[in-house]
């Protein structure tokens, strides 16, 4: 994780160093439920499928690494 995650928990919670575990995981935990919904759809023709899949390894790779979460962590 980085410090944008601490960022983010700092303006929910007033001491982030509180239970610091916690909050680890549960930003870990919307990150990959955003990850989720971006999944492709299997149920398109194949070439949308592709590309779509293309795109999502694209976006997960992004979102992965301006958090600081390791792409092997969450696979």
């Amino acid at each position: 994780m980085n410090e944008r995650i601490l960022e983010l928990a700092r303006q929910v919670w007033p001491d982030p160093n509180i239970s610091h575990v916690n909050h680890m995981k549960f930003a870990e935990l919307i990150i990959q439920e955003c990850l989720l919904s971006l999944e492709p759809n299997l149920y398109e023709s194949d070439i949308e499928y592709k590309v779509d899949q293309a795109i999502y390894k694209r976006c997960e790779r992004i979102i992965l690494k301006h958090f600081g979460i390791d792409n092997e962590r969450t696979s």
